[in-house]
């Protein structure tokens, strides 16, 4: 259970939506980041942007959503500013995003916050 500043509590059942959201969101961004490496690996290393050119602005697209799901469970689970943007900044490099969608997870069901 999380406590908020006012004295209104957030359970873990009313977190289970934006929880599972997020969830969501984190493994999509972290294959579209996986995604991304590839993509320029074929533009950088082998001199063709065309994939990067296509690619590039769904990229953006599934971060920008990212963004947006995780900024709604920090608002809902009451997150500090900085475990807020460790989140968000999760979402910009491969594999963090993963690492950071356990770490929510965790810590949205024992109740702490982050």
């Amino acid at each position: 259970m999380v406590t908020t500043t006012r004295g209104e509590t957030a359970t873990t059942t009313e977190l289970r939506k934006p929880l599972q959201r997020f969830r969501v969101a984190a493994f999509v961004t972290g294959l579209g980041l996986l995604g991304m490496v590839v993509v320029m690996v074929i533009r950088y290393g082998f001199d063709n942007p065309t994939p990067s050119a296509v690619y590039s602005p769904i990229h953006g697209v599934i971060y920008m959503v990212y963004l947006v799901v995780a900024v709604d469970l920090a608002l809902k689970a009451r997150w500090s500013v900085k475990g807020t943007i460790g989140v968000l900044l999760a979402g910009c490099v491969p594999f963090f995003s993963f690492v950071a969608e356990r770490a929510v997870t965790r810590r949205v069901a024992e109740g702490r916050k982050l």
